[in-house]
């Protein structure tokens, strides 16, 4: 860790190394790089995926986050047919509530339907909303009829072509079930169709596959003299929760400075500054993505390096000289 690239933080601002002098006045060496370069897993689950990138450049990090964000594609609703709205939302609002809703299904097996195209099997979904909200055997004119909240489970698949035989139900609806539409009083109905298509995150969030992506520099703890006693937990309480810990003779030690969010609240105890030294390593990045559902996170990842792929090979194409 000593000879890690680090970027010191001071009170007010940042310091590097007198002898490091920045990525980006660092020779790109393709085999260096790949000897160099790693992936670990640090946690993984089916909505939420964390993983080091390290001796990464910023920019190769940068990248991956906004092609996860802005041109990954998903499935949303983009168009919505109203055929019959009594409720106290407008159309607009309604039509943007049910376009943020997120879908289960693969966008993978779906092409792009541009201006112009049918509505077929192979580009698009569709569904419907059909409720209309009665008066309750002992309610009131005014509230508590039945259907009076619309759920996201309302809506029903309706299959295009030979989709029933390729698709289940359960895989191409909203992900989460009770994601409240919108309210009804009796009287009160709804009658409306959905289609959603395949698009990407820079077009509208909506496509976005992910709640969020991003990284952070790995955070690197050193405590230079020993801290006891209430000096301890005063240093303790200075990071993030588990950063620091106390051992049985009540002595400061760096647990796992992984979690530390570089507050600088050390800074406001005077007798406590020079007993720490706090940096982040330059070239190893923290990332995180955060699913919406419909593909897990690692399959997101994998997608963009797919299309980060395809765009050097463009480029590449472009730049060779023609013949």
């Amino acid at each position: 860790m000593e000879k890690k690239p680090k970027i010191h933080l001071l009170e007010h601002k940042l310091k590097q190394d007198p002898h490091d002098y920045g990525l980006a006045d660092e020779p790109w060496n393709i085999k260096n790089f790949k000897k160099e370069f790693q992936i670990t897993v640090v946690r993984k689950s089916n909505m939420e995926l964390e993983f080091d990138l390290i001796h990464c450049y910023p920019s190769f990090a940068n990248a991956f986050r906004r092609l996860i964000i802005s041109e990954v594609p998903s499935m949303a609703i983009e168009k919505v047919h109203i055929f019959n709205n009594t409720s106290i939302m407008q159309d607009e609002v309604l039509a943007h509530r049910l376009g943020l809703i997120p879908l289960k299904a693969d966008p993978r097996l779906f092409e792009y339907k541009f201006e112009g195209d049918d509505e077929t099997q192979d580009n698009c979904l569709e569904f419907e909303l059909k409720i209309k909200c009665t008066k309750g055997k002992d309610a009131l004119a005014s509230f508590d009829g039945r259907n009076d909240k619309v759920f996201s489970d309302q809506i029903k698949w309706l299959p295009k072509g030979n989709q029933a035989n390729i698709y289940k139900d359960e895989d191409v609806g909203p992900i989460e079930k009770d994601i409240l539409i919108n309210k009804l009083r009796p009287g009160h109905e709804l009658d409306l169709k959905l289609i959603a298509v395949k698009g990407v995150g820079k077009d509208h969030a909506k496509f976005s596959p992910v709640a969020t992506a991003f990284y952070r520099l790995l955070p690197d703890v050193v405590l230079t003299k020993k801290v006891i006693g209430d000096d301890a937990k005063r240093l303790q309480s200075c990071f993030s929760p588990n950063v620091i810990g106390i051992d049985d003779r009540e002595r400061a030690y760096v647990k796992s400075a992984r979690y530390d969010m570089c507050s600088r609240n050390v800074y406001r105890h005077e007798d406590l500054v020079d007993a720490v030294e706090m940096s982040r390593i330059r070239d190893h990045f923290i990332f995180t993505i955060e699913s919406v559902g419909a593909m897990k996170p690692e399959d997101i990842f994998v997608e963009a390096v797919k299309i980060l792929k395809e765009k050097c090979q463009k480029l590449l194409k472009e730049i060779q000289p023609k013949t």
